[in-house]
């Protein structure tokens, strides 16, 4: 069933060619095209061109259609082309003529477009959640060790004493930028598209605002033309949010894998998150970090996928856009998948307490010493020429007492600044 049926049959290469995936794709948004067909006939009462008898059946058996996919009971057959034909002859199977009524006043267009606002907006706050719990998690694991010294590193070499206290906070304070970022797209896909139709609105006089109450969307895409182009510029906006999220726990998965070295050894996991090799008795991989750090990677470059398929498109719906889809459901499971990972396995990290004993970081208190002799009144290229010299004749021998005190460093972590500048983010 096609619902532009005009009574011939296209080629089934064509077929299968324009469907493409929807079919699968359809069954994680169905849920949410009958909620949006649910406020529309509901609205098609409102304005006389459903009878009481007629709304009252029709969102009754839309709600049973609701059911059946919640229980994993709904499934689009070859036979139709998407969830909008399958939903539209179950309506037709069940009530008949009244059925037939349920596509007035919308076209496809707006219908995909309220599943797909409807959906980012559920994952949306799903990925506000994760993101929200890792944040926690890493703020725990600073306030545990914000003590505990550690190397510091620029260009890979040793730089100055850094703390885990330092390192777990930073990734905290980090996704409050990310958040910033999603919370922006969350605006975005917060306007009701239904009503817009093709592109170009309705000669119905059907009520929008009444649309937008019943399907909980903050306020109306009101421009019908504006509605059409927000499909491509919704998916690229959130890709923004989930791509800034990936960059960050893909820096950290590297972090890890690197620190969990022999070379490094300054933490660990146990031996259940890790995974071994088929000829080395003795590895412990840090498989699930390095597929966090590489499908973050990948999630990076969503936004420019997007932006190839959409950037040349004039106003309208053009075909393109279906494959949107194709992008930016995967990604959303994607980042889900790799930030409930994340979460799952740092909560069990040990830290390594006696990491800046060894002596090959002696080295990293330069700065500190320098600066002990800027204060005792010694100009700073002086006193950076005699730690240097003393450095390179192997006669340097630090103190290893870190007093650093201002705000952000490691001696004042500013932990409670950070958790109120997050609890402000969230309530943008």
């Amino acid at each position: 069933m096609k619902l532009w049926d005009k009574g011939y049959i296209t080629d089934k290469k064509i077929d299968l060619f324009t469907v493409g995936n929807d079919r699968t794709l359809d069954l994680v948004l169905a849920k949410y095209d009958i909620k949006g067909s649910i406020a529309h006939a509901k609205m098609l009462l409102e304005i006389g061109v459903l009878t009481g008898e007629e709304g009252l059946k029709m969102v009754q058996v839309l709600e049973e259609i609701g059911e059946a996919i919640h229980n994993d009971q709904f499934a689009i057959e070859d036979e139709f082309e998407d969830m909008h034909s399958k939903i539209e002859y179950l309506l037709i199977k069940k009530l008949g003529a009244t059925g037939k009524k349920i596509h007035t006043a919308r076209s496809r267009n707006d219908q995909v477009l309220v599943a797909l606002h409807l959906y980012f907006k559920d994952e949306i706050h799903e990925l506000i959640d994760l993101s929200t719990a890792l944040f926690d998690v890493l703020m725990r694991l600073a306030k545990k060790h914000q003590k505990v010294l550690m190397p510091g590193y620029t260009h890979l070499q040793v730089a100055m004493p850094s703390s885990f206290g330092l390192w777990f906070s930073s990734y905290a304070e980090s996704l409050i930028d990310d958040l910033y970022m999603l919370l922006a797209a969350q605006k975005i896909v917060d306007q009701n598209p239904l009503g817009s139709a093709a592109g170009y609105g309705s000669s119905f006089p059907i009520d929008r605002d009444l649309t937008t109450e019943l399907l909980g969307f903050e306020t109306l895409k009101y421009n019908v033309i504006a509605a059409q182009m927000s499909r491509g510029k919704a998916e690229k906006n959130l890709a923004y949010g989930m791509s800034n999220i990936a960059a960050t726990i893909s820096k950290l998965a590297m972090d890890i894998c690197l620190y969990m070295s022999q070379n490094f050894d300054f933490i660990s996991f146990p031996d259940t998150l890790t995974t071994g090799s088929s000829i080395m008795p003795h590895k412990k991989n840090p498989d699930v970090f390095e597929l966090i750090r590489g499908k973050c990677n990948v999630l990076q470059t969503i936004p420019g996928q997007l932006g190839a398929i959409t950037n040349n498109l004039p106003s309208g719906y053009h075909r393109d856009l279906q494959l949107t889809k194709e992008i930016i459901i995967p990604a959303v499971e994607s980042l889900k998948s790799c930030l409930e990972m994340m979460i799952f396995s740092i909560e069990k990290i040990k830290v390594n307490p006696t990491i800046v004993a060894d002596i090959k970081y002696k080295d990293m208190f330069s700065v500190d010493a320098l600066n002990d002799l800027v204060q005792k009144g010694i100009p700073f290229r002086e006193a950076y020429q005699q730690i240097a010299k003393l450095i390179a004749e192997k006669n340097f021998t630090p103190s290893r007492v870190v007093q650093h005190s201002h705000k952000g460093s490691l001696g004042n972590l500013c932990l409670d600044e950070i958790e109120e500048k997050f609890e402000k983010c969230m309530k943008r």
